[in-house]
């Protein structure tokens, strides 16, 4: 079945919501969008559903909070009750575990522009020039006291393939996958707003030929298992990844800053409330290349590690790895990272020392091969590290290091170097505090 809507005058959230449903009580089928403006509050996308936006077609969020509290109102598919609790965001702490924010689906925090529960067979595609605009949605009682709803959000779905669209403004992540599996992402861009992609949970995810313009972390979350980032660009203010998975592969990314867009976290309340990008200038140094990310909000279900980074470039970074597992960084300390590699990875203007504080029960194992890392300025140790069972390096040119290869905080574990120039090879211990508290 195939249902065309045309542009609508005030709100189109019923026309497309009542198309969405026949379609699905139909057996499945797809809701077109012609080319125009369409202002919408939250729509749900059942199973068997595609949704196609036309170029041209823009969906554009309200900005009023309460018009994506959807879920309690579905007759269609109604949720059972321990899913329907209005759990209020909490801030975060390292104790925190399955908060309720997280795992309700109706929960405030949850809300979406664009949203799956519970559904198979979902495509969400769009022609070049086709848009969803989240409109900076401000919401007082969202996360930080001022997120809105994210833009598309897939919980406990699977077989979802997102295409072609340009996502943008969204008042919280851009897309959040929930405890789904088999996603598949591809020429999908995300501008401003917040995370690009932030999946926890889900298995068997691929992110192919996109482009992330973020305010904040361009791929994130952790639990996952099999992830494929593949042919991407990746430009922000904070991390291009803050990641954990098992079993990962990134190759062939783009990955620079400084950020275009801003880090809306930085920004003034009332910048928040209007919505508007600040003509205030905010930070817009990319923190990050790799960010290891593990908290406490679920339960992650493997032992993280099997990442594999390679044939990618990066440049005007402030660190290529982040791996603090020292318990000062609380988005770090759940289950530890276990094992990563770079391979064919090219860095420029690189600012800090990578960071490799691993656990004592589980140290990492870190390897760099057929690599070249240049600092814009020079610094001292090209790795802090503790906890480590081995740090590997072959074939690795290090340009702007003038002492040792690795400074450690205590049991390094086995450090193996061939063909390594540019650093003294060797271990500089050390007495000091580690005490370096970084997003």
């Amino acid at each position: 079945m195939k249902i065309i809507i045309k542009e609508q005058t005030g709100i189109a959230t019923k026309v497309i919501q009542d198309a969405l449903d026949e379609v699905f009580l139909s057996g499945g089928g797809i809701v077109e969008i012609e080319k125009g403006l369409y202002t919408i509050g939250a729509i749900r996308i059942r199973s068997n559903t595609t949704l196609y936006l036309r170029s041209g077609a823009v969906l554009k969020g309200t900005r009023e909070p309460e018009d994506y509290n959807i879920l309690g109102r579905d007759k269609i598919e109604p949720l059972c009750e321990k899913d329907l609790k209005r759990v209020e965001w909490e801030l975060y702490t390292n104790k925190q575990t399955d908060n309720g924010c997280f795992s309700i689906p109706a929960s405030r925090w949850n809300h979406a522009l664009i949203r799956t529960v519970d559904a198979k067979n979902v495509c969400i595609i769009g022609e070049k020039g086709s848009m969803i605009d989240g409109s900076n949605c401000y919401d007082a009682l969202g996360e930080e006291f001022f997120r809105g709803p994210h833009g598309i959000s897939f919980f406990r779905s699977e077989n979802v393939v997102c295409e072609g669209y340009t996502v943008q403004n969204t008042g919280n992540w851009a897309h959040i996958c929930s405890h789904s599996k088999n996603l598949t992402f591809r020429n999908v861009t995300a501008l401003k707003g917040h995370d690009g992609i932030h999946a926890n949970g889900c298995d068997n995810v691929y992110i192919e030929n996109s482009e992330f313009y973020t305010g904040d972390d361009c791929i994130a979350g952790f639990d996952n298992n099999n992830v494929v980032v593949r042919n991407c660009v990746l430009n922000t203010a904070c991390s291009a990844f803050r990641f954990g998975c098992t079993n990962g592969l990134i190759e062939n990314c783009t990955i620079y800053g400084p950020a275009k867009n801003n880090f809306r976290c930085a920004l003034s309340l009332e910048d928040k409330i209007s919505g508007t990008d600040a003509p205030a200038p905010t930070r817009k140094n990319m923190l990050s290349m790799f960010t290891y990310y593990a908290d406490y909000c679920y339960t992650i279900r493997q032992k993280p590690g099997n990442i594999l980074i390679k044939n990618c470039t990066c440049k005007n970074v402030d660190r290529v790895v982040n791996f603090d597992y020292s318990g000062r960084n609380r988005w770090q300390c759940n289950r530890p990272l276990t094992s990563i590699t770079f391979e064919n990875v090219t860095v420029d203007e690189v600012r800090i020392p990578l960071f490799l504080y691993g656990d004592k029960n589980e140290p990492i194992e870190f390897t760099m091969r057929d690599c070249r890392i240049s600092y814009g300025e020079p610094i001292e140790e090209l790795v802090y590290a503790c906890n480590c069972k081995e740090i590997k390096l072959e074939n690795v040119q290090i340009e702007g290091v003038k002492g040792k290869l690795v400074k450690s905080w205590g049991n390094v574990g086995k450090l193996t170097c061939e063909n390594v120039s540019g650093a003294e090879i060797g271990v500089l211990e050390t007495n000091e505090e580690w005490n370096f508290q970084v997003i």
